[in-house]
């Protein structure tokens, strides 16, 4: 399974996520899973880095544990939680399409 953890401020905003896992819908290669959520992910590090003129983020990835983490480093604006948010809508699409037991997303309220 894989599991999407959100951070949100106190102001609503999202500051990181972070992704770990392997959906195992299929065999690895072959897992649609798998591949919708990183392309969500990995399009939209590549958009708040390019679109927002290199908007200062901490990203480290690890393709063997299947893991990616995001942590905004400078105050969110409403382009990052616009691209944050569309991410979020997107897996939950994937999550809505092919089932809780593949993909498990949660808020995390910062403190």
């Amino acid at each position: 399974m894989i599991q999407v953890s959100l951070v949100e401020g106190e102001d609503g905003y999202l500051r990181a996520f972070s992704m770990k896992g392997h959906a195992g819908f299929a065999d690895s290669g072959r897992d649609i899973v798998c591949a919708a959520v990183s392309m969500l992910a990995i399009n939209t590090v590549n958009a708040i880095e390019t679109l927002l003129n290199g908007f200062p983020m901490k990203v480290r990835s690890d393709s063997e544990k299947g893991s990616l983490d995001c942590t905004l480093e400078s105050e969110p604006s409403r382009e990052t939680e616009l691209l944050l948010r569309t991410m979020v809508l997107g897996l939950k699409g994937v999550r809505d399409t092919y089932g809780k037991e593949f993909i498990n997303i949660e808020f995390i309220k910062e403190r």
